[in-house]
Parts: C-alpha cells; structure tokens; sequence
C-alpha cells in the first residue's frame, strides 16, 4: 500500500491518494497535473513513495 497527500508536498489542498503503488502514482500524478500545474514523472512520484517508507 502507498500513499500520497499534496500537504506533503507544500500545497493547501487536502487531496490524499492511497492504494496500490501503480494506482497512486496515476491518481497523485494526475491530479497534480490538473489541478496544481505540475507534471511530475512516474519516476518522480516512485521516489516519493519509497522515502515515506
């Protein structure tokens, strides 16, 4: 199980994705991409991940 939550990572916003790795990466990627602007990289999104473990 992963998770991610954009207050994490300095935005105000109470978006929390949370499941299977594959599952967050799409969901956290794709919301900070509409919604915020910022493209990150599936790469990117798996580093995030593997430090909050």
């Amino acid at each position: 199980m992963a998770k991610l939550k954009c207050s994490d990572y300095g935005f105000e916003c109470e978006f929390v994705s949370e499941g299977e790795i594959e599952q967050v990466i799409e969901e956290f990627g794709k919301h900070t991409e509409d919604i915020h602007g910022i493209d990150y990289s599936k790469e990117a999104l798996m580093q995030f991940i593997l430090r909050k473990k």
